[in-house]
């Protein structure tokens, strides 16, 4: 196998727990950063800005520049960049998305959009998906950030994007596409972004049905970490595999070391 060159890592299960940073993460990070590493830190959360993230992962102790910080929303913009360019659309989301798609020309609007823009809030309204519903009928297309049908919150579980698609297309007959994690679309857009190759580069998740399998389908070779959503005993329950189980993201800063080392 030729050398990993580029790293790729989830965010919530691998370096931080709700607000609680994962023991090595730091420590990973700072090793990338002193080895000059391009990496990339991913998430399915279209919520947040790019900025928004950089602060509160440095309130867990973890520095990361916003540049290396890559989510749905972002996939999402680039997504609907490559394919209609100064395009509008209809956003059901909050400022991590309407961000995204406003920094790439597009327009924000209510009156025959080309696409209906589906992300994570807090405060979904009635109002707000009933009007997404009737655009969608109407003829716009149907996007979603992520299929995430749930998502943690420090009072349980919410009602993430896919669920909400879910409602939207039993109520038109239409499904979505989805942009971020499993489709390993995300993947390819974030090798893109940092001018990668997916042969020399390694995808680090905690859960087998996104991380994982994206990372596979994209051509990468694939870490699973044991902090976060899929229990190692589990992993024999799927048709795939990662290329490599460990207990946590300790476990690999040795990798990017050695890395180091041999540059």
């Amino acid at each position: 196998m030729r050398p990993i060159r580029t790293w790729l890592t989830d965010m919530d299960g691998v370096l931080v727990r709700e607000e609680d940073p994962i023991p090595g993460a730091t420590d990973f990070i700072a090793a990338l950063q002193a080895a000059s590493v391009p990496f990339l830190l991913l998430t399915n959360n279209s919520i947040y800005t790019p900025r928004d993230l950089r602060v509160r992962l440095l309130r867990s102790g973890i520095d990361v520049p916003e540049e290396s910080i890559w989510t749905s929303a972002l996939a999402t913009a680039q997504f609907l960049h490559d394919q209609r360019p100064g395009g509008s659309a209809y956003v059901v989301g909050e400022a991590g998305l309407t961000t995204a798609l406003h920094d790439i020309g597009y327009v924000m609007t209510e009156r025959e959009p080309d696409y209906v823009v589906l992300g994570e809030t807090r405060t979904y309204s009635f109002e707000s998906i009933t009007r997404a519903i009737r655009l969608i009928n109407a003829g716009a297309r149907f996007i979603a950030t992520n299929p995430d049908a749930s998502g943690p919150s420090p009072q349980g579980m919410l009602p993430a994007t896919g669920s909400v698609a879910a409602l939207i297309s039993t109520a038109t007959g239409r499904s979505p596409y989805f942009i971020g994690k499993p489709n390993p679309l995300m993947m390819r857009s974030a090798l893109n972004r940092i001018e990668a190759h997916s042969e020399t580069t390694a995808m680090i998740g905690d859960r087998m049905d996104t991380d994982i399998i994206s990372g596979l389908e994209a051509g990468m070779r694939t870490i699973l970490v044991s902090t976060g959503s899929t229990h190692p005993d589990h992993v024999e329950r799927f048709p795939y595999r990662p290329t490599m189980v460990v207990n946590s993201i300790a476990d690999v800063v040795p990798m990017v070391s050695a890395r180091e080392e041999e540059a």
